[in-house]
């Protein structure tokens, strides 16, 4: 298995630069429970640049408009479609705000309409090395008041050869893992286990 490497996609439009504790939480959990090799630090690549094809995982999230330049989309597809994983989060978990509308119209042009689709609880991501029998596992932030205030009990994806290439999510999962990993003693469950499922998935897929 190749050595992971935390890489975020910086990208001219929004505010990409969200979460910033989130990457050394999610890499501490990596460390703790998987053998996977790990580069200790996060990654920043402008999408724009050849830099992101030295990836393999790739992390983009905000909560303002996402709207690619020509060289980050075509980047960005060139990526996806050469083996690349990217995980998408939307900051604002809200299935109609402005990061929610505009990345799927990006994606819907980039790729299909109908590309990005519901994934049900049954793939094999959430098995891939703990097991969530329910799908994806909610977020505190799911009902603050700020979003749409639901729980979803979906994630969406586009699949490129049998495999998901794209893991869009509105649970906000990048700010739920955004504190200092000590803190984790506090917590009656670690709630980044399911980052270490998408990790695994995105390495061995």
């Amino acid at each position: 298995m190749p050595r992971f490497v935390f890489t975020r996609l910086q990208y001219a439009s929004g505010d990409w630069d969200v979460d910033q504790r989130m990457p050394a939480n999610l890499l501490h959990s990596l460390a703790e429970y998987t053998t996977i090799e790990l580069d200790p630090r996060e990654r920043v690549v402008p999408l724009a640049s050849t830099g992101v094809f030295d990836a393999r995982f790739a992390y983009m999230a905000g909560h303002r408009l996402v709207e690619f330049t020509a060289a980050e989309r075509a980047n960005f597809v060139r990526f996806v479609r050469g083996g690349g994983f990217v995980l998408a989060d939307d900051c604002n978990h809200d299935v109609d705000g402005l990061f929610a509308r505009s990345f799927e119209t990006q994606m819907a042009e980039l790729f299909s309409p109908g590309a990005l689709h519901k994934i049900p609880a049954t793939h094999e991501l959430y098995r891939a090395f703990f097991t969530f029998p329910d799908g994806p596992p909610t977020t505190g932030l799911e009902l603050n008041g700020w979003g749409d205030d639901l729980v979803h009990d979906y994630l969406k994806a586009i699949t490129v050869d049998g495999r998901l290439a794209v893991l869009y999510s509105n649970k906000d999962y990048g700010c739920e893992w955004d504190y200092d990993f000590r803190n984790k003693r506090f917590l009656a469950e670690d709630n980044t286990k399911f980052g270490v499922n998408i990790v695994t998935y995105a390495m061995i897929a």
